[in-house]
């Protein structure tokens, strides 16, 4: 492909967390099993459990409001 990969930009205090727990992510970058998402013009990471918990809303495109 000739798309270019985008890195995560690093975050202010040198610390990924999850946009939904708080989680710390204990790699940089993230671990592969972390997801990553735009929303309002911003990346937001979530960690292996809360991408497991909300896997129907994120797979459906529902607001993270609504979940």
């Amino acid at each position: 492909m000739d798309e270019e990969t985008h890195h995560p930009a690093d975050p202010a205090d040198g610390d990924l967390a999850c946009a939904r727990c708080g989680t710390l992510a204990e790699s940089d970058p993230p671990p592969p099993t972390w997801l990553c998402s735009m929303e309002n013009g911003g990346r937001q990471y979530l960690c292996e459990d809360c991408a497991r918990t909300h896997i129907r809303a994120i797979e459906s495109r529902l607001d993270s409001a609504w979940w």
